[in-house]
């Protein structure tokens, strides 16, 4: 059985894993605030590229973002590090190969 925790943000509850969703989504708050870091969004832009999400949605998990920070921050590099390592152990794809090949990209 899934373990919920509510948090003192309406919106903002906590899995068993200890990590921030938005109540009634499957969105992380880090994924989230990673949209912010990557592309710049405002609070008006995450709402209009994911309408599912009511803009009370979004500012309760931008406040529980500001006061978890640190770890939220941590989750992102962490989570960044990892694909890194992948992508590393993987390698170059087929598809990069073949065009470096045939002088596409460098």
């Amino acid at each position: 059985m899934t373990q919920i925790t509510t948090t003192e943000y309406k919106h903002i509850l906590v899995n068993e894993s200890n990590v921030p969703f938005i109540k009634g989504t499957s969105m992380k708050v880090v994924e989230l605030i990673t949209s912010i870091h990557a592309y710049g969004w405002s609070p008006e832009e995450l709402h209009f590229q994911y309408p599912h999400l009511s803009m009370s949605q979004i500012y309760s998990a931008l406040a529980y973002y500001w006061e978890h920070k640190e770890e939220i921050d941590a989750d992102m590099q962490q989570r960044f590090e990892y694909a890194e390592r992948l992508r590393l152990e993987r390698g170059e794809s087929p598809l990069a190969k073949r065009l470096r090949a045939e002088g596409l990209i460098k």
